[in-house]
């Protein structure tokens, strides 16, 4: 980005180990022990929103397949807690790797430049040591899940590694990341049901959808830096003509998600049906008013914006939730 972006208060913060685009007053920087703060900072403990959204589908697969019986049992309450838990470490592991990949990008890109691996606050064999770590730890949750669950667990590694380096050979890297990140839905799913079925799979697809919109809009941050560099991604696809590819996302997102419902549901109660298909719309609502607020030019609403996706995947499990005592 160019200079008018990097504030005194921001340079301050980078001297301090602090990471550019953090929290303001995030527990890490302020709270944690400072022999810990390199780690949490690879694992974006600093910035939470990322975990929300790897979790959010999971919770979303957990809850359609509860509404399916019509009971929130003690072991769903668990594969929803061991699924909050686990999002948290691997989406440390996978920011992690994706650091790991990207330190020779990284450190020419305003944003990116104070992380830990670039700024020198942590050597690439120790973040590897701290990526296998986290991975363990998640490993032994999965390892409750069931068979099946465990098998699609070990499967989204493949993604996941695949990831950082979509955006070096195509244009819509923001799909890799949707489908590494909303595999959650079927884990879940999968976990809770002990099977696989076209909802979750059309609960998948709308997750997809909805990533390379939120995506899409945090990748405008980025785009005269990773012009410069060589990389792609979509906002630089999109340019000027974003708005419009945002609505057809937006529009897929419903639909897809809609789809899901009702294939879930329909042979069960009409009342359940109908509020769990509140969940599409309160989403597509909230994307709606994320597109009024749009302007790609701003950095600083474009971070706004893309924070804001927490609400709306936490909208859409909302109504998952009340449809299940329905």
């Amino acid at each position: 980005m160019t200079d008018e972006r990097v504030t005194p208060e921001q340079t301050n913060t980078e001297a301090n180990g602090q990471v550019a685009d953090a929290v303001k007053g995030n527990w890490v920087d302020h709270r944690a022990p400072a022999w810990t703060r390199p780690y949490l900072r690879l694992s974006r403990a600093d910035r939470p929103v990322g975990t929300w959204l790897l979790l959010i589908p999971c919770w979303w697969g957990a809850l359609l397949a509860s509404a399916e019986v019509g009971t929130l049992s003690p072991r769903t309450i668990w594969i929803m807690v061991g699924c909050a838990l686990g999002a948290w470490l691997m989406r440390g592991a996978g920011c992690t790797w994706n650091d790991i990949s990207d330190r020779n990008i990284d450190d020419k890109v305003e944003r990116t430049k104070s992380r830990p691996i670039p700024s020198g606050q942590v050597s690439v064999k120790q973040a590897v040591t701290w990526m296998a770590l986290q991975s363990l730890i998640a490993l032994v949750i999965l390892l409750t899940f069931g068979k099946l669950a465990i098998v699609l667990g070990i499967a989204s590694l493949l993604p996941v590694m695949i990831y950082p380096f979509a955006k070096r050979f195509t244009w819509w890297p923001q799909v890799f990341l949707g489908i590494a990140f909303n595999w959650g839905a079927l884990l879940a799913y999968a976990a809770v049901a002990g099977k696989l079925t076209t909802a979750p799979v059309f609960l998948y697809l709308a997750g997809i959808a909805w990533t390379i919109f939120y995506d899409t809009i945090y990748a405008h941050q980025d785009k005269e830096d990773d012009a410069l560099i060589g990389v792609k991604s979509t906002a630089l696809r999109f340019g000027d003509d974003t708005p419009r590819w945002l609505k057809r996302f937006l529009v897929m997102t419903v639909v897809l998600m809609a789809a899901g419902i009702i294939e879930a549901l329909t042979e069960g109660s009409v009342l359940a049906l109908v509020v769990a298909l509140g969940a599409p719309w309160a989403m597509g609502l909230h994307m709606t008013w994320q597109m009024a607020r749009l302007d790609t030019a701003n950095p600083d609403r474009c971070l706004a914006l893309f924070r804001s996706n927490r609400n709306t995947g936490l909208l859409a499990a909302l109504f998952l939730a009340i449809a299940i005592f329905l």
